[in-house]
């Protein structure tokens, strides 16, 4: 029998390797990369380091705080990993800021090549090799380990197979919206009752009421989402 050919392939470059395999040894990514679903390397950048200290990093030239990440590991790295089919990702506190859409196209993309940065960030001719800068949102990080964390689970979860379709088809930004409110058991806690429309058994009231407070959710907390989002549907 021959092995499952993954839907997507995926290599992250950091200088804290065992910090990305440890975040997405458990739960749904781990269940995708075991399945075979998708493929996941983490390389340590010091494998293309410079002389026998294994150097990836310099004083930027003009002076300034803290150092910089020198091009050649970053570049050898992408050139021994790079393929035609390639998206080289770089993370970057000045990139596009990720959003679900972005998620979504790229876990079509088939291979990528995740460029974790660190320090005062990467040296800018490395930006010729990258095909997209990505951050995750307006705050600093340490490195951009925590941020390919975020991408990874973020593909991972998308991949055919790891999660149930409908999960997937009703979750924050599917529709331009915010989920719409959730209740489990019991039905009543410290005088909070569960909706009676949910206790009904009428499973197109049901969908009404959770698009109706799915849109009143977001128009309260991100109405800039309600722009993108589709017209109610008839009876909603």
């Amino acid at each position: 029998m021959s092995e499952q050919t993954p839907a997507l392939r995926i290599d992250v470059v950091s200088l804290f390797p065992e910090t990305v395999r440890a975040a997405l040894s458990a739960s749904i990514p781990a269940r995708a990369l075991e399945r075979g679903l998708a493929s996941l390397r983490v390389h340590d950048l010091r494998e293309w380091g410079i002389g026998k200290h294994r150097a990836v990093d310099d004083e930027p030239y003009g002076g300034g705080a803290g150092m910089l990440m020198r091009p050649e590991p970053l570049v050898d790295a992408i050139e021994a990993l790079r393929t035609e089919e390639s998206t080289v990702v770089l993370l970057d506190a000045g990139g596009e800021r990720l959003q679900q859409s972005r998620v979504r196209s790229l876990a079509h993309s088939g291979h990528l090549i995740i460029l974790c940065g660190r320090y005062e960030g990467v040296d800018q001719r490395v930006r010729a090799y990258v095909d997209l800068e990505l951050s995750i949102g307006d705050f600093v990080l340490s490195g951009g380990e925590p941020a390919a964390i975020v991408l990874c689970d973020a593909l991972l979860r998308l991949v055919p197979g790891a999660i149930d379709a409908a999960s997937l088809a009703e979750e924050s930004f599917s529709t331009n919206m915010l989920e719409y409110p959730q209740y489990t058991r019991p039905a009543e806690y410290r005088g909070v009752a569960v909706p009676e429309i949910l206790l009904s058994g009428n499973h197109a009231a049901v969908a009404a009421w959770r698009g109706e407070q799915a849109r009143q959710r977001t128009a309260a907390r991100r109405p800039d989402l309600l722009e993108g989002a589709p017209p109610p549907k008839k009876g909603e």
